[in-house]
């Protein structure tokens, strides 16, 4: 079990704003820990009778109370006792992984970047064992059940609304091909820096961390070819990464290859500033744009909205599962 620093168990809000969250009312009190809810008896040691283990029982009871509050609500909202014993090794394992890559964040303060990030890690190095990724499709049900507790914390009235948490739509195979084609219209604008960062984040899902420490140290050309064929991506938690890269993205590569010094990012901005975020998002937007969508919908397409659904194709490994 992992243990949580002191002071994010200590409470930051009172009973007083327990009770003046608006919600439909359990038919009995709340549990004093989430151990006394049907199908959650904690197992303390082998076959003694125990429904799930007891170290995910305590790290939930260890909560502060408005958190503990919903994750309560949140399992007991769900009469399934199967479906309350997944909800809660998805929270659990996903709470882990937060105290060790976001310290400092509340469980109800993450956002969808925390949960693509997760997901990433799930399917390129493993969350629960290091070393074993788990499956695309686990990970997809994975992110579900998290997108479920943070639409129940919305309703719950316990956080702000979350948009993309809450179900904005992925982008279709379509919408990535005229995103494709978005990007070469870029590029014949002489919008190359923006034109392959969009072209990565569609084709690999990194992270924008990675994305602004590319460097033509990380482009790695085919042996007697000259041609870039290979990128490694360095994006902090995901760690280093290979991919192949397409034609047209050996095209841009070769373009910024050649207008960069040594160790200079390849994606900058146009007077050398790094990129973030919101940078790569109004590349994204006029990509979008570029390639004919409605603005309406071009405004969705986030960096962490790509990432998302990206990282669930990227890795699928063979005899590699785990239960959602």
């Amino acid at each position: 079990m992992v243990e949580a620093d002191p002071a994010r168990r200590a409470p930051y809000t009172s009973g007083d704003d327990l009770a003046s969250i608006s919600v439909r009312p359990a038919s009995d009190p709340a549990p004093a820990s989430v151990g006394q809810i049907a199908g959650l008896k904690p197992r303390l040691r082998p076959r003694d009778g125990g429904d799930v283990p007891g170290a995910d029982v305590a790290l939930v009871d260890e909560l502060d109370p408005l958190t503990r509050h919903v994750v309560t609500a949140w399992l007991r909202d769900n009469a399934s006792a199967a479906l309350r014993q997944t909800r809660l090794r998805v929270l659990t394992s996903f709470l882990r992984w937060l105290y060790i890559a976001e310290p400092a964040l509340e469980l109800l303060a993450a956002t969808e970047a925390q949960l693509d990030a997760y997901c990433y890690a799930a399917l390129t190095t493993g969350v629960r064992t290091p070393g074993k990724p788990l499956a695309g499709a686990t990970v997809v049900r994975r992110r579900a059940v998290l997108a479920s507790f943070y639409a129940f914390a919305w309703r719950y009235g316990a956080i702000h609304p979350r948009r993309d948490v809450t179900g904005t739509p992925a982008p279709t195979p379509a919408e990535r091909r005229l995103l494709r084609t978005g990007v070469t219209r870029l590029a014949d604008d002489g919008r190359w820096a923006e034109a392959l960062a969009v072209a990565l984040l569609e084709a690999t899902g990194t992270s924008v961390e990675a994305l602004a420490a590319l460097t033509a140290h990380d482009v790695h050309p085919l042996a007697g070819d000259g041609r870039p064929t290979l990128i490694t991506l360095r994006g902090g938690r995901d760690g280093i990464v290979a991919f192949p890269v397409s034609p047209e993205v050996c095209r841009l590569l070769r373009a910024l290859c050649g207008s960069r010094a040594a160790g200079e990012p390849l994606i900058s901005r146009g007077d050398g500033r790094c990129v973030d975020a919101e940078w790569i998002g109004a590349a994204l937007t006029d990509a979008a744009l570029a390639a004919g969508l409605r603005r309406q919908r071009a405004e969705l397409l986030h960096p962490h909205l790509m990432r998302a659904v990206t990282v669930s194709e990227l890795a699928r490994p063979q005899g590699c599962t785990e239960h959602p």
